[in-house]
């Protein structure tokens, strides 16, 4: 940092104690842990603003235009395996939004809530409980401490109805790098309710370029909510043999097309992904560097009773409706798999309470099985859990044993290394196939153990989440090496994923020859021609910024 740019930081500095109080503005050591991280990448963070309202996210906008400093926004920060808190480019100050955290309205006619950065998916959960309101949390697998509006933006996705979070949004309103607001045009001519309840507004659709963007400061949100339908059940299954595979990929891509809105996400995972949420990390069998030999896994999955793949899936709808759908995935996915098996909560609650009279080895396991598919379930329900979280600890040792039973995970706090590689990938049999070899044959290489998520995300293509999990810091380089080869192969066979770590963004965006890539800069260059909004965010950096 030069003495010009020391000055203007002071001043910035200066400027938002006096507006916001000198408690919401962090330097130096307290603000150390906003660069922890799962990614391993290293960032210098001037300092971090935190603002309670938008009028004060307006004077921390202005105060950095003023005296250019960048700002980098997050809602609660706990983006894990993409970046976590840290900012994109070193020098950036952070805004922590998570201190706006008020549910502004609730709309239990319409289905729509209006909520600030700062509201997780527990909090939500707790609201509508509290309020009695019937509607599922749109949940995810990163836990209950995560931004819902951070989710949306970064246009994730769950296994619940309206499982593609950003089609869920209604409206939102926005801090340009001008400090004025932004919001749609009906907003704006007074129409608050009908914003609420209808997406695209009129005249060009601009509320989308604020998700995977540096174009503003997303400061409130309205998510349409779906309902709680009158059933719901969870259902699984197995493919039995790998060759089983592509048969499977068929049935779920029938199913999808024909059930509709009425299925939720279908979830297929190979046998050593499951293995990660049910077995402990086997250490002493594992060279370092290397992946857990065949032995070892063959051995594991036999012990659990494991398939090659393992499917879970869910149906919502009525009393009628369920046990209709329930037939035709009996029909399309029964004759191509094993062990289809279906459950509603009050069903697994009987299991469960049976399988505690079962003693020794096989009461124990059982216990453990069906513990995880209520968790599950729980999801299904619009429930949070950290089902899915405990996956970052894996291979680092588990979770801390210095924990006590109410701390919630954060996997960035307890040094776990993950780098989440998601790729899009056509639901496609052929499709499916290649992707799937391209991952077994490149992870190993960096001693990466393959452990493959497919979801659907539409009735034409799966979303698949390979977490590259590591030791920090020995294992980064490796790791990173990791991901640009999983990349550029499969670019290569047209896998591209739809969302990039802070430390990834080049590969899509450096591309000299692109016109997408230009276009965002010339957007990013009318709307925040000080570069003062997530520099280095999802578009190309000028050599100038290169070089702070």
């Amino acid at each position: 940092m030069t003495e010009s740019d020391s000055s203007s930081l002071d001043l910035a500095i200066a400027s938002w104690r006096q507006d916001l109080g000198a408690d919401s503005v962090l330097t130096g050591a307290d603000s150390d842990a906003y660069g922890r991280n799962c990614i391993g990448v290293s960032r210098d963070i001037s300092a971090v603003v935190r603002p309670r309202n938008e009028a004060e996210v307006v004077a921390v906008v202005k105060a950095s235009r003023d005296n250019k400093v960048p700002l980098y926004p997050i809602s609660t920060g706990n983006n894990w395996g993409y970046g976590s808190a840290a900012p994109a480019a070193n020098g950036s100050a952070i805004v922590d939004l998570s201190g706006m955290s008020r549910i502004l309205d609730v709309d239990p006619l319409l289905g729509v809530v209006t909520l600030e950065p700062g509201v997780t998916q527990q909090q939500l959960r707790d609201y509508l409980d509290e309020k009695d309101l019937p509607f599922l949390v749109p949940v995810t697998g990163a836990g209950p401490t995560c931004s819902l509006l951070g989710n949306a933006l970064e246009r994730g996705y769950g296994i619940t109805p309206h499982s593609d979070h950003f089609a869920a949004v209604m409206s939102l309103r926005a801090v340009l790098p001008s400090g004025e607001i932004y919001q749609s045009a009906i907003a704006e001519a007074g129409g608050k309710d009908v914003d609420h309840a209808y997406k695209w507004g009129v005249g060009p659709y601009l509320d989308g370029i604020f998700t995977q963007s540096s174009l503003g400061i997303v400061t409130q949100m309205t998510i349409a909510l779906a309902r709680v339908p009158e059933r719901v059940e969870l259902f699984i299954f197995g493919l039995q043999s790998e060759d089983d595979l592509e048969a499977g990929v068929d049935a779920v891509r029938a199913l999808r097309q024909s059930l509709g809105d009425g299925l939720g996400a279908i979830n297929i995972l190979n046998r050593q992904r499951v293995l990660s949420m049910i077995e402990p990390y086997p250490a002493a069998d594992v060279e370092k560097g290397e992946v857990i030999p065949d032995s070892v896994v063959e051995e594991m999955a036999k012990r659990r009773r494991l398939p090659h793949w393992f499917g879970v899936g869910a149906l919502y709808g009525t009393k009628e409706t369920v046990p209709a759908m329930r037939r035709r995935v009996k029909r399309v996915l029964g004759p191509r798999s094993k062990g289809l098996l279906f459950f509603s909560k009050s069903r697994l609650g009987l299991i469960q309470a049976l399988m505690s009279f079962v003693p020794g080895t096989l009461g124990k396991v059982m216990q453990e099985r069906l513990g995880t598919l209520d968790e599950t379930l729980d999801i299904l329900l619009g429930r949070p859990r950290e089902t899915a979280l405990k996956l970052a600890y894996w291979k680092s040792g588990g979770v801390p044993e210095s924990l006590k039973a109410d701390d919630l995970l954060n996997p960035a706090r307890d040094g776990c290394g993950i780098m989440w590689y998601a790729p899009l990938v056509p639901m496609t049999a052929q499709s499916v196939r290649s992707y799937v070899d391209m991952i077994k044959e490149i992870c190993p290489k960096y001693g990466i153990n393959p452990l493959i998520t497919l979801t659907t995300i539409s009735e034409r293509c799966f979303d698949s989440t390979i977490p590259i999990l590591f030791d920090l810091p020995s294992e980064t380089e490796r790791a990173q090496a990791c991901y640009r080869a999983l990349f550029e192969e499969g670019q290569r066979r047209g896998f591209l994923p739809y969302r990039m770590n802070l430390n990834s963004m080049g590969l899509y965006v450096d591309r000299e020859d692109s016109v997408y890539w230009q276009t965002v800069e010339k957007v990013k260059h009318a709307l925040d021609p000080g570069q003062l909004i997530s520099p280095g965010r999802y578009h190309r950096r000028s050599p100038a910024e290169d070089n702070k």
